[in-house]
C-alpha cells in the first residue's frame, strides 16, 4: 500500500524560494505543511551547481534573506560553499527539519474537482494530498543538454556544468567548454591552470564586467554581529544603487553606453591580441544578455593553453569536436554551460489542473501567471519565481519574499472563506496582468539590445524578466486583489444538476 499523507500546504523545493516559503507559513502560524525534495539535503541550486568556481554575481548581504540576515558573509561576492550553508543554517534555525521530506522527487501533481485538493505523487511512491500547493523548483533547476549529433558515441568524459563529476581529474586533460554564460565564465578561468588545452566555443560573445570583489575583513563581521543595523544599512545601500539602475534597463537603454565603455576597457585591459579581442566583443547593447562579472575570464583567455572558437557547437565525431564554423578540435572531455530550461520548465509536465490538462500544455503559447505566482486552471496553486519575475541586475531574494508576501495573504483569505474552498484566478485577471508587463517590456533593453537570449521563449516573447524594480514588484504582490479570483466550493446538495455532475461551484466575491 502506497503511503499517504494529508497536509494543508505542500511546498516543492528546498532551495532559496521553497525555504523561504517554509519559514513564512511557520510565521503565519501554518504547520501543517510539508517541502518535497527530490534531492537529498536542501540548497536548490546552490546544491546542484558546485563546478570549480561556482560563486554569485550579487552581493552577499543582498542575497540573503532579510529575516534572516548572516554577519559572517565572508567575501563580499560569496561562493556555492557558503550560499548552501547558509540555506542548510536557515532550515536549522527556523526548525524546518521535520517538515522536510527529502527524496521525493514529484512525478506528478492533479487537482481533484471533487474534493478541491491537489493529488502528489511522488517517485518513492509516496502520496500527497494538500490543499495548497507552492511551487518553488525555480527556474534554474533543469540543465538544457543541446542534441548534438555524434554526441552518444563521443569516447571521453561529457557532463553539464550543474552536474559536475568530480570523481573526473581534468589533469593534463583536453577540455571543450560549451557556451559562455555565466557558469562558463566561471569555470574556465577555475580549470585553466590544470587542464592540457581548453577550447571555448562561444556562439555570442557576453559583456563582462569586472567583479569588484574582496574579503570582508574581521572587523566588518564583528560590527555587523554587534550592530545588527549596519548590516541592515548595507544591504539597503546595495538595493538603492541597484533600484536606481533599473530605469537604464527597462525605460532608457540608450543610457547603457557609459557601462559598454567600460566593459569594453575591461577586454583591452587583458585581451591585447586584436583578432582575439574582435571574437569577444558583443555587437549587441549591453544588458541584452544577462551583464557577467568576472575578473579572471579574459586574462584566463589569454592563456596559451586556452583557444576561443567563435562557433557553437555543431557535431562530434569520435573524440573530435566540430564547429559550426568547420573548426575541428579534438578533446578529451565535453562541458555543457549551455543553461537550463527557463522558459520551458519541466514541472508544468508534471501539473495536471482543473481542466485535466498539464500547465505545460496551459502554456503552450507562453508562460503567462498572475503577479508572477498563479495561473487560470490550476486553484490553490502558485510559483515563487514565476514567470516575469525574474531580474538582470539586482537579487532574487527579493523578488522571492515579495512573493511570500503575495502566499501569505492568498492563505490569509482562503482560511476567512472556510470550508472546502479554493480560489481560482480568473482568464481575464491573468491576461490583463501579463498585457500590462509585456506592454513594459517592449521599450526594455531585453527586447531592443538586438540579441537572443535565454529570457526569451521559442516565440521570442520575454516571459522571464519582470520589467520594473523591485520595489514596483513588492507593491504589486503585497496583497491579493480578490476581484481578480473566483471561489470554488464544493456543489451543494440543493442544486441536484451540478450535484451529479460533481463539478465545483465558482462564486463571486463580494466586494
Amino acid at each position: 500500500m502506497a503511503q499517504q499523507e494529508q497536509v494543508r500546504v505542500a511546498v516543492i523545493g528546498s532551495g532559496f524560494g521553497g525555504l523561504g516559503a517554509a519559514v513564512r507559513l511557520r510565521r503565519e502560524g501554518i504547520t501543517d505543511f510539508v517541502v518535497l525534495e527530490r534531492a537529498g539535503s536542501v540548497g536548490g541550486t546552490w546544491r546542484d551547481n558546485s563546478y570549480p568556481g561556482c560563486a554569485c554575481d550579487v552581493p552577499s548581504h543582498l542575497y540573503s534573506f532579510s529575516f534572516a540576515p548572516n554577519p559572517d558573509w565572508p567575501r563580499t561576492f560569496s561562493g556555492q560553499r557558503h550560499i548552501r550553508a547558509y540555506l542548510e543554517h536557515v532550515a536549522d534555525t527556523f526548525g524546518l527539519r521535520p517538515h522536510l521530506r527529502l527524496n521525493h522527487e514529484v512525478t506528478m501533481m492533479r487537482w481533484d474537482n471533487d474534493e478541491l485538493h491537489w493529488v502528489i505523487e511522488s517517485a518513492n511512491g509516496t502520496t500527497i494530498v494538500a490543499d495548497v500547493v507552492v511551487s518553488a523548483t525555480g527556474p534554474l533547476s533543469d540543465p538544457k543538454m543541446p542534441d548534438i549529433p555524434g554526441l552518444a558515441e563521443f569516447p571521453g568524459k561529457v557532463f553539464h556544468s550543474a552536474r559536475w563529476d568530480h570523481d573526473y581529474d581534468l589533469t593534463g586533460k583536453r577540455v571543450a567548454m560549451i557556451g559562455t554564460g555565466a557558469s562558463a565564465i566561471q569555470i574556465v578561468p577555475a580549470i585553466q591552470p590544470k587542464a592540457g588545452r581548453v577550447t571555448l566555443f562561444q556562439r555570442t560573445p557576453p559583456w563582462v564586467m569586472p567583479r569588484m570583489d574582496r574579503t570582508i575583513s574581521g572587523a566588518e563581521r564583528w560590527l555587523h554581529r554587534a550592530v545588527p543595523l549596519t548590516g541592515t544599512a548595507r544591504r539597503g545601500l546595495l538595493w538603492g544603487i541597484r533600484e536606481l539602475q533599473v530605469s537604464a534597463f527597462t525605460k532608457h537603454p540608450d543610457q547603457l553606453g557609459l557601462v559598454e565603455k567600460i566593459a569594453k576597457s575591461n577586454i583591452a585591459r587583458s585581451i591585447k591580441d586584436p583578432a582575439l579581442r574582435a571574437k569577444l566583443t558583443p555587437s549587441y547593447r549591453i544588458g541584452c544578455k544577462r551583464i557577467l562579472l568576472s575578473s579572471a575570464y579574459y586574462p584566463a583567455l589569454a592563456r596559451p593553453n586556452v583557444d576561443v572558437v567563435a562557433s557553437g557547437l555543431a557535431e562530434v565525431r569520435g573524440s573530435t569536436v566540430v564547429a559550426a564554423d568547420g573548426t575541428e578540435t579534438e578533446v578529451d572531455a565535453i562541458i555543457f554551460g549551455t543553461g537550463f530550461h527557463v522558459t520551458d520548465m519541466p514541472i508544468a509536465d508534471r501539473v495536471v489542473g482543473s481542466a485535466g490538462i498539464t500547465l505545460a500544455e496551459h502554456w503552450k503559447t507562453g508562460m503567462k501567471s498572475l503577479r508572477g505566482a498563479t495561473a487560470d486552471g490550476f486553484p490553490n496553486w502558485m510559483t515563487i519565481i514565476g514567470p516575469n519575475t525574474g531580474l538582470g541586475n539586482s537579487s532574487m531574494i527579493l523578488m522571492i519574499e515579495s512573493q511570500l508576501n503575495y502566499m501569505a495573504d492568498y492563505l490569509r483569505q482562503l482560511n476567512v472563506l472556510g470550508g472546502r474552498a479554493a480560489f481560482g484566478a480568473r482568464p481575464s485577471a491573468v491576461t490583463a496582468w501579463n498585457h500590462r508587463v509585456q506592454q513594459r517590456m517592449k521599450r526594455t533593453v531585453w527586447n531592443t539590445g538586438g540579441c537572443t537570449s535565454w529570457y526569451l521563449d521559442a516565440e521570442g516573447r520575454n516571459t522571464t524578466v519582470w520589467p520594473g524594480t523591485t520595489g514596483e514588484f513588492r507593491k504589486e504582490t503585497r496583497v491579493m486583489d480578490l476581484a481578480e479570483y473566483e471561489v470554488i466550493r464544493l456543489p451543494k446538495r440543493t442544486v441536484p444538476a451540478q450535484a451529479r455532475a460533481g463539478a465545483p461551484v465558482a462564486e463571486e466575491i463580494a466586494g
